[in-house]
């Protein structure tokens, strides 16, 4: 596989600059209170460094350790930052052979503060989208482009950087469309994901937020890909190779699933592909979209956790029963063998998000004996939008909450004292403009009595 990406890389990089030139990001990861991981890409092999100061202090610079850039690893570095001050804003900027290098717009990223024992949490915002779709034509199908409304990713980024809260950008799944001519090798699967991410109209957004994304089928293998797919292997490290997640999986059970906190909310990305069946099973109670070990790992994970707010975050619908394609609708068994372990273990404040499905709804199960579950789909961003004409009676859909026939993006705001914390649900056209939005109390997401 590394020689295959190497090669790849050696045929698109152009030997002849002097230095090597940034191609995509800088794109903040995931940051906790001490620490920062920065993701970029140059075009060639170098030495990358990060010039990084508090914001209140440019006088007291510091430099990264330097990393070397490898074909191998198609030019990608992911800088760890450590000993960071926590509640912070942090300026840097990128070295590429010792030369500083102009994104064309400020870097920052923020530390979470430490306010817990102290103060209320901070209000915080999460973007949210997927279906990415970036024309290719040489590899598109004939006719009209499935792509469109690029100018989406700066509306994203103009609101990230006017906001001087805390905030990042959740990416849903089918991050990037694998085409006919890309799954069917691992060098074509890298050729997408170079291609894709170095987008320039797609880079404003990557510097404006720290990121974290989960996969679905198109950014995993082939359409409707499961765990029989071949290259699943090179996939997952293409994964991890381009999003810079806390983890992946864990040692002894491969995938992209992780967690992490964000203020007083934990988030939990789950991988619906490495352990799924095939959804066109009839009748075979075992099959499974998440597999055992993950489920249980969900289990302890949440079970663990003592976060206001709980996000669960899928590519595929999961609690929607008219959706006549891919979802968790098929696994009924684990569906709701889950959905009942959560009534019993008496789980509160969790939150559904998934992407997929090409429109954007808003979905609530009530549970006798508990609170409702809501699952935000959001979708698409930049792929095509679907009608969903035979799904507009969907009984479990908050009433006002379709968005159809447009893409569209979303965003989840989390705000209010300690003791009355309040969720907003929002959705947005391309252009930024409010569609819908419903507000749920925090207090609402307990089981009665507790």
């Amino acid at each position: 596989m590394r020689a295959i990406v190497a090669f790849l890389c050696a045929a698109l990089a152009t030997v002849a600059v002097a230095s090597p030139r940034l191609v995509s990001g800088p794109m903040p990861g995931y940051v906790s209170s001490r620490t920062a991981s920065i993701w970029m890409q140059a075009d060639q092999p170098g030495e990358v460094q990060l010039e990084y100061w508090r914001e209140d202090n440019p006088a007291q610079r510091q430099r990264s350790g330097p990393v070397t850039l490898h074909g191998e690893d198609d030019f990608i570095a992911r800088i760890d930052l450590v000993r960071l001050e926590p509640g912070a804003r942090y300026a840097y900027r990128p070295l590429l052979d010792g030369s500083p290098i102009d994104a064309g717009t400020p870097l920052t990223f923020r530390t979470q503060p430490l306010w817990r024992w102290q103060a209320d949490p901070p209000d915080f915002r999460v973007f949210l989208a997927s279906c990415v779709y970036l024309n290719d034509p040489p590899f598109d199908r004939p006719g009209r482009p499935y792509g469109d409304g690029y100018a989406v990713f700066e509306t994203i980024a103009a609101r990230a950087r006017s906001d001087p809260g805390y905030h990042f950008m959740l990416w849903l799944g089918d991050n990037v469309y694998f085409r006919e001519a890309d799954y069917d090798s691992p060098w074509g699967m890298a050729y997408r994901w170079w291609t894709d991410r170095r987008v320039p109209e797609l880079q404003p957004l990557l510097r404006a937020t720290r990121h974290h994304g989960i996969w679905d089928d198109h950014d995993y293998g082939s359409n409707d890909s499961n765990r029989s797919f071949p290259f699943k292997g090179a996939s997952l490290e293409l994964f991890q190779r381009y999003w810079a997640n806390p983890s992946y999986g864990l040692p002894e059970t491969p995938g992209i699933f992780t967690t992490f906190s964000f203020l007083d909310a934990d988030f939990f990305l789950l991988d619906d592909r490495w352990y799924r069946s095939a959804d066109r099973i009839a009748g075979d109670a075992e099959k499974t979209m998440l597999g055992r070990a993950q489920l249980d790992w969900l289990k302890q994970a949440l079970t663990a956790s003592t976060a206001k707010f709980k996000f669960i975050a899928n590519g595929s619908q999961m609690l929607n029963d008219v959706n006549r394609f891919e979802g968790w609708q098929n696994f009924k068994s684990e569906r709701e063998g889950f959905v009942d372990w959560l009534t019993r273990q008496g789980v509160t404040g969790v939150v559904l998000l998934s992407g997929d499905r090409h429109h954007t709804e808003l979905l609530k199960r009530d549970r006798a004996g508990s609170y409702p579950l809501y699952e935000l789909t959001c979708s698409p961003l930049t792929a095509g939008a679907r009608d969903a004409d035979d799904e507009r009676d969907n009984s479990l859909r908050v009433p006002g909450t379709l968005t159809i026939g447009q893409r569209n993006f979303c965003s989840l705001e989390v705000a209010g004292p300690r003791t009355d914390r309040k969720l907003v649900f929002r959705a947005f056209a391309t252009d930024g403009r409010e569609l819908w939005s419903q507000e749920v109390r925090a207090e609402s997401l307990k089981p009665a009595g507790r």
